[in-house]
């Protein structure tokens, strides 16, 4: 038995361990270093979206962007010269709660009413779509050998839930005890092919639909619905100040509280849910509770900049560190897996989505809006109705139900469903 001999470097902020044996490096960054690594990969996203065409116009986040490149950029230095990089991991864990919080913040149930009878047969459509994405991919990797949960994991968790709930089922899926390792690289891979084929598929698809039935808007059917501050008034800012931030973060801390406690307290039991479900079911309870009580007004815009803050520098943690070795493993049962979910999507809302929305000019928008959230995220759903909205005419439905669906409906029926997945044997 050849022993390992390890020389041991310890500096300000980072402690590196060299093998004496093979020359290998490992480098551990404290928390601070890591906080300032993750803000680096944000601003090289950033330049790098806003030069590219592509990045720009499907507008792919970016996390994803400057988090894939140092990712490649790791497993290069890891290949060529045995340099690897070991970050602070409990930074990533308080930033995925906060996300999840957000969307239980904004979710106001009073948005509900406006989509009337179409939301709850958009709503049908897009939970029967889930089960459709699972069925799929728990069936095709049982076909070809691969661990069932890779087809989870390519199916609603990342397809219809996007990189903020693949990342985080993904390290659900990495603990005991299911113990799959390579579930973050899938689930990230996945939620950007997702977010990608979302945007090239949702505008093609309604205008296929709108030019063969020769559909035209009908505005007047909902004329008086729309109150939406996003959409009828996009100009309209509200200041931020540091009373108000305050409280909004208050907020947060106690829906993050409740729903650590509740998960803490459920741990084992028959309701045992994700912790970050927990506290989107708190955001959403503390969200219509204060308001029906009218304890306080819920700052929605100082909400969304907490939670997408708190996503990027989640999300830039999570992919900058991707094991891409083991992603490269699965990358033929991944690849056939998504293009039968692409096809999958495309004859689920022409002849599912459609019909049940009604099969006229609306219905056409919400089937863009489906393909963006049900491939990608919400903001690509949004982008999908803009582009399809501007070329033929307005649907102001539209754009209540598709956001309120995708916007937090989603991940809560995927939540559901998905824990009803993990109920059959070979998750056992």
């Amino acid at each position: 038995m050849v022993e390992t001999s390890i020389m041991e470097f310890k500096f300000a902020f980072f402690t590196m361990l060299k093998n004496l044996n093979d020359g290998s490096v490992v480098i551990t960054l404290d928390f601070y270093a890591t906080l300032l690594c993750i803000c680096i990969v944000l601003l090289i996203g950033t330049v790098i979206t806003n030069k590219s065409k592509f990045l720009y116009k499907y507008d792919i986040p970016v996390p994803v962007t400057g988090g894939l490149i140092a990712a490649i950029l790791f497993f290069v230095l890891d290949v060529t010269f045995g340099v690897r990089f070991a970050f602070e991991s409990s930074i990533k864990d308080p930033f995925m709660l906060m996300f999840f919080t957000s969307v239980g913040l904004g979710a106001d149930f009073a948005s509900l009413k406006k989509g009337g009878r179409l939301l709850v047969l958009f709503g049908i459509a897009v939970c029967c779509f889930l089960f459709v994405q699972n069925f799929i991919g728990v069936a095709v990797m049982s076909v070809m050998g691969e661990n069932p949960l890779l087809g989870l994991l390519a199916g609603s968790i990342t397809l219809s839930g996007g990189h903020g709930t693949g990342a985080a089922w993904s390290d659900v899926f990495m603990q005991p005890p299911y113990n799959f390792m390579a579930a973050k690289e899938i689930a990230m891979a996945s939620a950007t092919y997702g977010l990608i084929a979302g945007g090239l598929l949702g505008g093609p698809v309604a205008q296929h639909l709108i030019r063969k039935f020769s559909l035209k808007p009908t505005e007047k059917n909902y004329e008086g619905t729309v109150s939406d501050e996003v959409f009828s008034e996009p100009g309209k800012q509200r200041l931020i100040t540091s009373e108000s931030f305050v409280k909004s973060l208050g907020l947060f801390a106690f829906a993050m509280f409740i729903g650590t406690t509740i998960s803490y307290m459920t741990k084992g039991t028959a309701i045992t849910l994700p912790t970050f479900v927990w506290c989107l079911f708190s955001g959403i309870i503390i969200r219509n509770l204060f308001s029906y009580l009218n304890i306080h007004q819920i700052f929605d815009r100082e909400v969304g900049v907490i939670g997408n803050v708190s996503l990027s520098l989640f999300l830039a943690m999570a992919i900058m560190t991707l094991n891409l070795v083991e992603l490269t493993k699965l990358a033929v049962p991944l690849t056939v897996l998504l293009a039968i979910q692409t096809v999958a999507i495309i004859l689920y809302v022409r002849y599912v989505t459609f019909k049940i929305c009604g099969s006229d000019y609306n219905a056409a928008c919400m089937v863009a809006g489906h393909c963006g959230f049900g491939m990608g995220a919400t903001p690509t759903a949004i982008a999908n109705l803009q582009a399809v909205t501007n070329h033929f005419g307005p649907s102001r439905i539209s754009f209540i139900i598709v956001p309120v669906m995708g916007g937090f409906f989603v991940d809560i029926a995927n939540a559901l469903v998905l824990k009803l997945f993990l109920f059959l044997p070979m998750f056992g």
